[in-house]
């Protein structure tokens, strides 16, 4: 187990630790005490699910001793975003909780914010999406769902995140490469991958498209059926079909990871850093990637930042060719 002083004595730069208002060199040792996490979306989503993951593995390894969680919607993240960097970013011992969807959403939103407005700390885990409808369904596979779409469009309904999120795109590659205009594609947008589930568990909808590790218990438990998954190739231990396998032409790897406030010292931004690096080679952490069906992607710091440049604008591209954006 990782202790908080190990972080401090395994490169944590500078003086002033996680806005804790500490100055002077003396004060170099001192650990971390608090750490507060807003997640941009409701509870049982995949950011929440993240956020919920990072606080027991920072408990569990000792590295934090106070984790706040604070939760933010609306906008596909808009929202939570813009009281991040307008108030909760200002301390720097916040973290917004964050990632493609975002990034994705707010493109779509024509947003005067954007997620490179933040301070780009880590990106921790990536995940393969996966389609999927009730156990009651007669659609058994993808090739009866894409039929169905073919047919008459409209009749299938899609519950997935924000408008212009991860979910939304692949669906909108799906009805790009099945040759229906997006335009014609009833997709039912929620405020996070936990209310988005329980419309599809309700049987409300035709199918829900989310990350596989937020659909995962209900799938094993037999409440949904997985029709595919979005990898360019099988997942070992996951017995889910590629779109690619089925006549889809179509991947898609979503990522999440953690953000600090624009205003955020190199020394305190050295230290969430140094925190993120540290919490990813826990046991603990390892066992919730394991637990989630998350990979681990982890890129810290300057990488990171390049890195979401490059995203947004590739994002950007495949929302204007699949119409979901201007």
């Amino acid at each position: 187990m990782h202790t908080r002083r190990d972080i401090m004595l395994g490169g944590v730069a500078g003086c002033a630790v996680l806005g804790l208002g500490l100055s002077g060199c003396s004060q170099q040792t001192q650990a971390p005490e608090g750490l507060a996490l807003l997640v941009p979306s409701g509870p049982g989503g995949g950011w929440d699910q993240t956020a919920r993951s990072m606080e027991y593995a920072l408990r569990t390894e000792g590295l934090m001793s106070e984790i706040r969680v604070d939760h933010a919607l609306g906008g596909g993240g808009a929202v939570g975003l813009s009281r991040f960097l307008a108030d909760d970013g200002r301390e720097p011992n916040a973290l917004l909780v964050s990632g493609m969807v975002m990034v994705g959403a707010l493109a779509a939103n024509g947003s005067p914010v954007k997620l490179t407005d933040a301070t780009a700390i880590a990106r921790l885990t990536g995940e393969y999406e996966v389609v999927a409808v009730h156990r009651d369904s007669p659609l058994q596979s993808m090739t009866d769902l894409i039929a169905m779409l073919k047919a008459n469009p409209g009749s299938v309904s899609w519950a997935g995140g924000s408008a212009g999120g991860t979910d939304h795109i692949l669906v909108g590659m799906i009805a790009k490469d099945a040759g229906v205009p997006f335009t014609e594609v009833a997709y039912v947008a929620y405020a996070g991958g936990g209310l988005a589930q329980a419309t599809l568990l309700g049987n409300q909808v035709t199918c829900g498209v989310n990350g596989y590790g937020e659909f995962a218990e209900q799938i094993a438990a037999g409440n949904l059926r997985a029709l595919a998954i979005s990898s360019p190739e099988r997942v070992p231990g996951i017995e889910v079909p590629t779109l690619r396998e089925q006549g889809v032409n179509v991947d898609l790897s979503n990522w999440r990871g953690v953000f600090a406030g624009p205003g955020i010292t190199a020394e305190q931004k050295a230290s969430l850093i140094a925190l993120m690096q540290t919490m990813n080679a826990t046991p603990t952490w390892r066992g919730e990637l394991e637990k989630h069906d998350w990979n681990d992607i982890f890129l810290g710091g300057d990488d990171f930042a390049a890195y979401l440049a490059d995203e947004t604008a590739r994002i950007t591209e495949i929302l204007i060719e699949v119409g979901l954006a201007t």
